[in-house]
This record gives C-alpha cells, structure tokens and sequence, in this order.
C-alpha cells in the first residue's frame, strides 16, 4: 500500500531546504550590498568624449568615487545613435559595478525610433537618479520677422512651406520639439538635418542659411546675448535665470508641458536594492555640491537629483509615453 507520508515529509523537508536556500541567498545579497563596493565602478556613457553626457559622467566622477569610497571609470561606448553602449550596459552583470548614463534621446527616444532594438530600458535597468536637466531654447535667425515663438508660428501659418528648421538628426530632441509643435499649430515646414551635433546646424542658423530651431541653453546662450541669435521661447516652466526676458513656450499659450534634455543614472535588472540605494544616496550628495552646481550652471546646465530610484522611474516613464506620442503623431522613422 503506498502512503503519502513520506511524500508530505518530503515536500516539508524539501520545502524548508529551499526557505533555509533564500535566506542564505538573501544574507548572501545583503551581506554584498554591506561590501559594496571594494573594487572600481564603471560608468557607461554611450557618447563620444566632448559630448553633454561625457561632460556630466566627468564632472560628477571625482565626486561620485569620494562618496563610494572607489573609483568611478568612465567608459565611452559611442555609436548607433547611443545604442551600443546602452546594451553593453543593460548586459553587464548586476553587481553595482557598471552603472550606465543615460539621457533623454536613449532611454525615453529610441525604444520608439527602432523597432528592433533589443535592449528595452524600461525593463533592462533600474533607474537610480536623473543628475543634469538642460533647458531649452527656440533660436532664430537674428533677422527673421518674428520676437518670440507665438509670432513665429503666426508667420508660419501665412507662410506654409517656406520656412526650414535645423536638428542635428532624425531622432534628436531638437527635431522632435519642433515636429511636436508643428503637429499641435499645424504647421508647414522643411526639416533641414545636420550631422556633428546642434553645433554646425545652430551655425548655419546664426549665418541665416536656416530659419529656426530647438538647441540647448548652453548651445545658444552666449551669441543670443551677443545677439548673434534671436531667442523666441524657452522649454522651461519658468523664464530662465540667464535669459529673464524670453518668454517660454507654455506662457505664449503654446504647450502645456515643460521640456528638458536629462541625463541620469541606470544600472542593470537584478542589481540588489541595498546597492541601487547605496549609489542615489552618493548621487544625492554628489549634485549638492556647490562646485559641480557652479561648472554645470556656467554650462546652462541644472544640476539635479532626485528624491528616490522610484521617483525617477515614474519620471522616465512619463517622458518615455511623451516621446511616443511625438514620434507616432508626427510619423518620424529612424534614418
């Protein structure tokens, strides 16, 4: 006769085997978070060196390694429009020693411009804190017959076709702020893309070869006040410090929403909790420093963190359903 006793016994034996096996795996876990970390961290930047992202992951990275008591090593992963060093980083081991700078047009653009990207950042990271915000500013040739966005788009209307706008490329931030205004005025313009970032296309804007577009305060600033640039909205929700008497977007009626370009910081899925609070807590500090506020503030550019990891999940998420629209409205495909 077969009894179910043993079974019973076994599945309690093996059931508390297996309770005893988690806890030992969760001391185990929590005891590496209490040593993290003891060996260099590397910081993913998946741009150029030079760029707004490599300036942020080299300003901070002094820093950074003070508070976590190892060192920070930036590693420049460039090409495919900030994809390859996204993957390298959503690869990497989640142990809290690769940690991945991201930004606007990485994690909240290019899930929706390329359709086979493997690497879904959603649910490939662990958004820990967003570190730099850069405004942004509508810029114009210094001759064209309009003082602010709400003019512009009244000239545009009696002008469809023939005015143009620059952007450093098809997925750009810059390009899509102009699409996302032309799609709610409905306008009619003539994308002009440039290659080598907002700088030569913001050149050609300031010789009068294009008309208009979006670039970053600290893109623009510099030959706005020179007046070299005429400076018709900001993306802010309040006028910039710098630039007190531009208008921004939303105060001309014209958007509801503020727009920034971001950088923060993410680290692989699976990398423990205590690990992922121990690195917001050396960010937090890391951006209240008086130094790092000043050189990023001479660069027109905010530096920022946020109040927790969740936080700035929810962020992401709501700057990633932004783009989406955009980009879905507007049509726009990867080149």
């Amino acid at each position: 006769m077969i009894t179910r006793r043993p079974f019973v016994l076994g599945l309690i034996c093996g059931g508390l085997a297996l309770g005893s096996g988690l806890t030992l795996s969760g001391a185990a876990t929590a005891q590496d978070a209490s040593n993290y970390p003891n060996q260099p961290i590397q910081l993913v930047v998946p741009f150029a060196p030079g760029g707004a992202s490599d300036f942020a992951a080299r300003l901070m990275q002094n820093k950074l390694s003070e508070h976590l008591g190892q060192q920070i090593v930036v590693v420049n992963r460039d090409g495919a429009a900030g994809n390859i060093g996204m993957e390298m980083a959503a690869r990497a081991k989640p142990d809290g020693y690769t940690l991945y700078l991201g930004n606007v047009g990485t994690v909240s653009i290019n899930p929706h411009l390329f359709p086979n990207l493997t690497v879904k950042p959603l649910k490939d990271f662990i958004p820990i804190s967003i570190v730099a915000d850069t405004p942004g500013l509508m810029i114009a040739r210094p001759d064209f017959p309009a003082k602010n966005a709400k003019e512009f788009v009244e000239y545009v209307k009696a002008n469809p076709g023939k005015i143009n706008f620059a952007s450093p490329g098809t997925g750009s931030v810059n390009r899509l702020e102009m699409e996302a205004l032309q799609y709610a005025q409905g306008l009619k313009m003539t994308h002009i893309p440039y290659k080598g970032g907002a700088g030569p296309a913001a050149a050609d804007v300031m010789g009068g070869h294009v008309d208009v577009m979006f670039v970053t305060i600290a893109t623009a600033i510099n030959n706005v006040k020179a007046g070299r640039l005429k400076a018709l909205a900001a993306t802010t929700k309040e006028r910039v410090a710098s630039l007190p008497e531009v208008p921004t977007m939303m105060e001309q009626g014209l958007t509801n929403r503020p727009s920034s370009s971001w950088q923060g910081v993410l680290a692989p899925a699976g990398t423990p909790k205590p690990i992922i609070d121990k690195v917001h807590a050396a960010i937090v500090e890391t951006m209240r420093d008086p130094t790092i506020r000043e050189r990023m503030a001479s660069a027109g550019v905010i530096a920022v963190s946020s109040a927790s990891p969740e936080e700035f999940m929810e962020y992401i998420k709501a700057d990633s359903q932004q783009w989406s629209d955009i980009i879905e409205k507007a049509g726009i495909k990867a080149d």
